[in-house]
């Protein structure tokens, strides 16, 4: 088993792997910015060490600075959390080069699922649904031309590397083609220093349903159901639910075991999620993420199992730990993000929090790691507290989220609590109905 854990991370993120550990019984040491100096997470490790000022490119995301804080430490592995260099296959490289666990997938499997285009080319050929579309990069305006004219309007260009929704452009007619299309490979330049884009078919409302699954590198596989992340605004997710309300269990085993074998047969090792649109009861494959997402704690919630105790467990050369036939779904689920940003705006609000106090009762989880006092910088994320929420039935789960809402205070800042009210008693909401354009509509006609 490890013996000193280094998170490379911040917020509630670190705070949680710390807990984890914890439990394992292993030490934990917390980086820190010169911003994050009284953060929880630097409290409640074991030991703390600064590792540059507050711009994320001078501390979290200095590869240099890290590693040398493992070295003056000692510690024998790195989690990153999300974010960050989560996903960055380098990283994952050095710290194998200089003998540093690192707790997540390979650097090659990182890389792989990077890429979004060689993504798709190795999920189609394990057997997995894709959405149609280019075969590879689009390079010029006449080989998007031949693609849009094959599958049809609308359509989205995206860019190849990166995330987050930067870089994308919906396509509703071929006149929009030619400025969609330069104006996805700037935005890409921009964001990812990679203009590279290419084309798939825009489906119409569809849901953002994903596939939690975990690998021990050695053949070893499962899933853990579906979480429906279809509450977004401009591409970012803000509410999720397990499992989803539309799938039958026939749709989940079928899928499921799809993904199971395609991770079974890169021998991928770790935790990761395979994200789909689905529509008129098909799955298009559209992107994994080899990491632990941001909504982890609802299929926890629905399982009763820590997704990343098993993350630290197969990084010290653990076999899984636990069988498909064990894994039985119990009750529903439901995840608020709740961040530090003005509505309806949805401007960054930094500053000081005055009063703080969390909900509570059973079946109510929180995730975060403010407190009153604390000063929520403004350099990084805004995500500030995760409501989650479990309930025997759908229904419970949301009257118990209603009520956790209401309990919620968080003075000296504006944050995005209020949206919830509003969506948990739309009608679409209550039955399951909305889609990935559903929350926009909605703000739209609420006047935001």
């Amino acid at each position: 088993m490890l013996k000193k854990v280094l998170i490379a991370n911040r917020g509630e993120i670190a705070l949680r792997i710390i807990r984890a550990c914890k439990d394992l019984g292993i030490s934990t040491v917390a980086i820190h910015s010169t911003a994050d100096t009284n953060s929880m997470h630097v409290r409640m490790a074991d030991e703390s060490i600064c590792i540059g000022p507050p711009k994320a490119g001078d501390s979290y995301l200095s590869i240099p600075n890290i590693i040398a804080a493992c070295e003056v430490t000692g510690a024998d592995a790195v989690h990153p959390g999300y974010g960050f260099l989560s996903e960055n296959p380098k990283f994952a490289q050095i710290l194998s080069d200089h003998k540093i666990t690192y707790i997540g997938p390979s650097a090659h499997h990182i890389k792989l699922m990077g890429d979004k285009i060689t993504a798709k080319k190795t999920m189609e050929d394990l057997g997995v649904p894709c959405v149609p579309g280019s075969n590879g990069i689009i390079n010029n305006l006449s080989e998007a031309n031949d693609v849009a004219a094959k599958i049809g309007y609308p359509l989205i260009v995206k860019a190849s590397a990166g995330g987050g929704g930067r870089g994308m452009k919906l396509v509703l007619n071929n006149s929009d083609l030619e400025g969609a299309f330069k104006s996805a490979k700037k935005e890409a330049k921009a964001a990812f220093g990679n203009d590279d884009v290419y084309i798939e078919k825009y489906l119409l409302e569809p849901k953002h349903i994903e596939i939690q699954i975990i690998g021990d590198g050695k053949g070893n596989a499962v899933h853990l159901a579906e979480r429906d992340c279809s509450i977004q605004r401009r591409h970012q997710k803000i509410l999720e639910e397990a499992p989803s309300t539309v799938l039958s269990s026939d749709e989940r085993d079928e899928i499921g075991e799809i993904c199971v074998n395609a991770i079974s047969s890169l021998k991928y090792s770790g935790v990761g999620t395979i994200e789909f649109l689905y529509s008129n009861k098909e799955f298009y494959f559209i992107e994994m993420n080899t990491r632990i997402q941001v909504e982890h704690p609802i299929t926890e919630q629905i399982f009763g199992f820590d997704l990343i105790k098993e993350q630290i467990k197969i990084s010290s050369n653990n076999v899984l730990s636990i069988k498909q036939e064990d894994l039985k779904i119990k009750g529903h689920a439901i995840e608020c993000r709740i961040n530090a940003e003005k509505v309806p705006e949805f401007t960054a609000s930094p500053g000081k929090i005055k009063t703080y106090h969390a909900p509570g009762g059973l079946g109510i989880r929180i995730d975060s790691a403010i407190y009153a006092g604390y000063v929520v910088p403004p350099y990084y994320d805004s995500l500030i507290c995760k409501i989650i929420i479990h309930g025997e039935t759908r229904q419970e789960a949301i009257k118990r989220l209603e009520r956790a809402l209401s309990e919620l205070i968080i003075d000296g800042i504006s944050t995005t609590s209020e949206i919830f009210s509003v969506i948990i008693k739309n009608k679409n909401f209550l039955d399951g109905s909305y889609n990935i354009s559903w929350l926009e509509n909605l703000l739209d006609n609420h006047g935001k």
